[in-house]
């Protein structure tokens, strides 16, 4: 949500889809910014740089009693779900070779680079053979390293990892896949939908 004006909606929408279905809402590293702001006036100038700054427009627009719910709802996401059939599912990625159960640093949940980057090398190596950190799964489903800030792409496997950041922060779409057949749907580009706002874009590289 951050780069745009809308922050405080998605919430929203999010809530009133978790009141009709069973959803599952992992967390990523800008929401756990956005709910520093809002439980500790943190604001720091790298995140109101890289899109902080519409979410803070967005939440300082709204009451009090909005926040708390939002503040609740961001104190319940799930740093990582796995399911039944040993896929793993998390916003960033994790650094300890034995699995998720065993990380040290729960933040790599949502700020690791690293997982998307091993993948792109196995993938192009002759040899498939998946390292450790890799075949503990199945599969593994991430976003937060966008595949492209400046075009409009389709989500991306390499290895087993697959990647559903399609830079809706940028110049993409927001993607929804469907894990069991990967079928998958886009909206249009964001910068198209928030025509006049310049999202992540003017962001420093």
């Amino acid at each position: 949500m951050d780069g745009w004006s809308e922050a405080h909606q998605t919430v929203d929408f999010l809530m009133t889809l978790r009141d009709r279905f069973h959803c599952t809402f992992i967390r990523g590293n800008h929401d756990d910014l956005c709910l520093n702001y809002l439980t500790r006036s943190e604001a720091p100038e790298n995140w109101l740089l890289h899109g902080g700054a519409a979410t803070k427009n967005s939440y300082d627009a709204i009451d009090r009693v909005h926040k708390e719910l939002h503040i609740a709802f961001f104190k319940i996401l799930e740093d990582y779900r796995l399911d039944e059939n040993n896929r793993l599912f998390l916003h960033a990625g994790f650094t300890n070779l034995r699995g998720v159960e065993h990380e040290y640093f729960s933040k790599m949940f949502y700020w690791d680079r690293t997982l998307w980057e091993l993948a792109k090398v196995v993938e192009k190596t002759e040899d498939k053979e998946l390292p450790p950190r890799l075949k503990r799964y199945s599969e593994i489903f991430i976003g937060h390293t966008p595949i492209s800030k400046e075009s409009f792409v389709s989500p991306q496997r390499a290895a087993n990892v697959w990647n559903i950041d399609t830079g809706a922060a940028f110049m993409g779409g927001v993607t929804v896949l469907d894990v069991d057949t990967k079928e998958f749907w886009q909206s249009d580009p964001l910068n198209e939908l928030y025509k006049g706002e310049p999202g992540r874009n003017l962001a420093p590289k």
